[in-house]
C-alpha cells in the first residue's frame, strides 16, 4: 500500500476546495438565472428545468414580474411597420405613452413617420400616435402559451384612439381586447 506524499494529498485538498466553490458558483448562477436576464442568457432557456425544484404561485409571479420589468418591447427610435391603409409604410417611435420606458403589445406610442405612399392621408414627417400590434419579442400569455411575431407592427389611430386606415393587414393578437382596442380588432384579418 502506497502512503500518499504531503504535496499530492495538499494537490488533492486544493482540487476538491475548488470543486466545492464551483458548485456554490454554480448554485448562486442557477438562483440569479431566475431573477436576471443575464444569468438566463448565460445559462440557456428562459425556465428553470431541475424536477426537484418546487416553487409556489407567489414565487412564480414574483420571479415573471421582475423578469417583465427588464424586457420591453418597443422602446425609443425603434422602427415599426405600419400595417393599416393609412398611407404611412413605416415610422420610428418618439415616446411610449403614459410615462413608461417602452411600450408592449396594445400600448399606445407617438411615433413620427419615416416613409408614406404618395397618396395616403398621412404624410411623412408627421406625428402620429399608433397602437403596438405586433412585437418581435415574446410575450406570455396566462394558459402557459408564448406570442411572438416576426416584426414589429404598429397601427395608426387618432388622439381619441380610432383608427385612420380603414383596414388592417395581417395577423393581430387578442390581448388588443384587454386594453380597449375592439374597433382594431374588428378590421384584423386574422386574431392570432
Amino acid at each position: 500500500m502506497r502512503m500518499l506524499s504531503l504535496p499530492s494529498l495538499f494537490d488533492f485538498f486544493l482540487f476538491f476546495i475548488l470543486l466545492q466553490s464551483l458548485r456554490i458558483l454554480k448554485m448562486a448562477a442557477t438562483v440569479a438565472s431566475r431573477f436576471s436576464h443575464l444569468g438566463r442568457s448565460l445559462f440557456g432557456g428562459l425556465r428553470n428545468n431541475f424536477p426537484g425544484l418546487l416553487t409556489t404561485s407567489h414565487e412564480s409571479t414574483c420571479s415573471n414580474f421582475l423578469s417583465q420589468q427588464q424586457r420591453t418591447f418597443i422602446q425609443m427610435r425603434t422602427v415599426l411597420k405600419v400595417v393599416d391603409n393609412s398611407g404611412a409604410k413605416k415610422v420610428m417611435c418618439i415616446q411610449a405613452l403614459k410615462g413608461k420606458k417602452g411600450a408592449r403589445l396594445g400600448d399606445t406610442i407617438i411615433a413620427s413617420v419615416k416613409e408614406a405612399h404618395p397618396n395616403g392621408k398621412v404624410k411623412k414627417g408627421k406625428v402620429v400616435y399608433g397602437v403596438v400590434v405586433r412585437a418581435a419579442m415574446q410575450k406570455g400569455r396566462c394558459d402557459g402559451s408564448e406570442v411572438k411575431f416576426d416584426d414589429n407592427a404598429v397601427v395608426l389611430v387618432d388622439k381619441q384612439g380610432q383608427p385612420i386606415g380603414t383596414r388592417v393587414f395581417g395577423p393581430v393578437p387578442h390581448e388588443l381586447r384587454q386594453k380597449k382596442h375592439v374597433k382594431i380588432l374588428t378590421l384584423a384579418g386574422h386574431i392570432a
